[in-house]
């Protein structure tokens, strides 16, 4: 195999490059070599500025004023916030709930609904009630006659006490004229006796004016019968008017207890309609229709959100320098941390620890200081309540301003004494 290999021919292993580089041999002796020229200097390519030789000075600068504002803002401002996270946006809220029973017939609401005072919230079965006011007015007409028919009978019995009245007055004059007969009689008595026993007059006549004295006697002796029968049925008169006004007073305390009940029954009946007691939205509603309403048992909650408020509650150590009416900046989580305008309306009388239904007794076991917080009422800005975003139960950041408005701000130059206030604090 390697005989039959084709072997080149020796010109070409000998073959040289055409152009050879005068390096690229070795000069032959004899032969002039001439020197190489040198090279051009190579160009070098024009560098691009790298920005980092910028950036870090402009973070610096910016860094260093960054800090310059924040040192600045708190000497002016900073300085005298006092804030706390412990703070949530409050509301009076009412639970409704039925002051009757019976089964709901309408519920005229729904969830999260904007009502007004007065409109209709829930409405229960008044069938029952209206029966019941139906019955307390009968009672109350039936009342009405009774007291009419006692009236009546006292003015009857007026007039049987007039009537009593001149029959004691004939009684009086029967004894009067039974008086004067008397006297008359006994006087023809003793004339006659007189004459008598001088035989002047006859005996018949002087048993005519003894029978006529005593005749006389008996006439007044009915007189001041009839005189005492009257009075006494005066008397009687008189005392059956008494028991008639004393009835028709009980009649009339009686309508007025009626009354009472009526009112009562129209009341009752008036609940069946549970209406809102303030403008609010409605939340947390359990009614349903066709459920059974209880005395007492919740129905729907009822928010103003026209009276919100905050409750921060800033710990004791922070509370020295916060009086009602400093102004407070409310930082509103929900919607990013939205600051609205508030004014810090009043404090606490007493720690939350007090209020709980269970509080602390420090002066038994092992005891352990705790910084105690107390709550503090943040009166938001109408126009903060206006907006309709704040939310009972929403979390938000409380920063009291304690620096007092009426001051002018602080500056550097005052820091260092030669500003206006320290000019004004140098005067006498």
């Amino acid at each position: 195999m390697q005989q039959d290999q084709i072997q080149a021919p020796p010109t070409a292993l000998a073959r040289r490059p055409e152009n050879p580089s005068p390096v690229s041999r070795a000069p032959g002796p004899g032969e002039f070599v001439a020197p190489a020229k040198p090279a051009p200097p190579a160009t070098a390519a024009p560098r691009a500025r790298s920005p980092r030789r910028f950036i870090l000075p402009l973070v610096l600068v910016a860094g260093l004023g960054y800090g310059a504002h924040l040192a600045y803002y708190w000497f002016v401002e900073g300085r005298f916030l006092i804030s706390t996270d412990d703070a949530y946006v409050g509301a009076d809220m009412a639970i409704i709930a039925a002051k009757v029973s019976g089964h709901v017939t309408e519920v005229a609401v729904a969830q999260n609904e904007a009502v007004h005072a007065g409109d209709l919230l829930v409405r229960i079965d008044d069938g029952d009630y209206k029966l019941m006011v139906d019955a307390a007015k009968a009672k109350v007409d039936t009342q009405d006659a009774t007291i009419a028919r006692i009236g009546r009978q006292v003015e009857a019995q007026k007039a049987v006490i007039a009537q009593a009245e001149a029959q004691i007055g004939s009684a009086n004059a029967q004894k009067q004229s039974a008086e004067a007969d008397q006297q008359r009689s006994s006087l023809e008595f003793e004339r006659s006796q007189k004459l008598a026993s001088e035989n002047f007059g006859s005996q018949q006549r002087l048993e005519q004016a003894a029978a006529d004295r005593a005749r006389m006697a008996a006439a007044l002796t009915a007189a001041v019968a009839q005189q005492a029968s009257t009075q006494a049925a005066f008397a009687g008169a008189k005392a059956n008017l008494d028991v008639l006004q004393a009835q028709k007073l009980e009649a009339e305390r009686t309508r007025a207890e009626l009354v009472n009940t009526e009112e009562k029954a129209e009341r009752d009946l008036s609940f069946t309609e549970i209406r809102a007691p303030f403008d609010g939205v409605v939340g947390n509603r359990a009614v349903e229709l066709g459920q059974y309403a209880q005395p007492g048992v919740r129905l729907l909650a009822l928010v103003p959100m026209d009276s919100v408020y905050v409750d921060a509650n800033f710990k004791e150590t922070q509370l020295g320098e916060i009086h009602p009416g400093q102004k407070v900046d409310v930082a509103v989580d929900a919607y990013g941390g939205r600051v609205v305008e508030g004014a810090v309306k009043s404090i606490s009388p007493a720690s939350g620890a007090q209020f709980s239904l269970l509080p602390p007794d420090n002066a038994t076991g092992n005891f352990t200081k705790v910084v105690q917080r107390v709550a503090v009422r943040i009166k938001l800005s109408p126009e903060a309540i206006q907006e309709g975003g704040l939310r009972a139960g929403l979390s938000v950041v409380a920063s009291v301003r304690t620096r007092d408005e009426a001051m002018p701000k602080p500056t550097l130059l005052g820091a260092l004494g030669f500003g206006v206030e320290a000019k004004e604090g140098a005067k006498p």
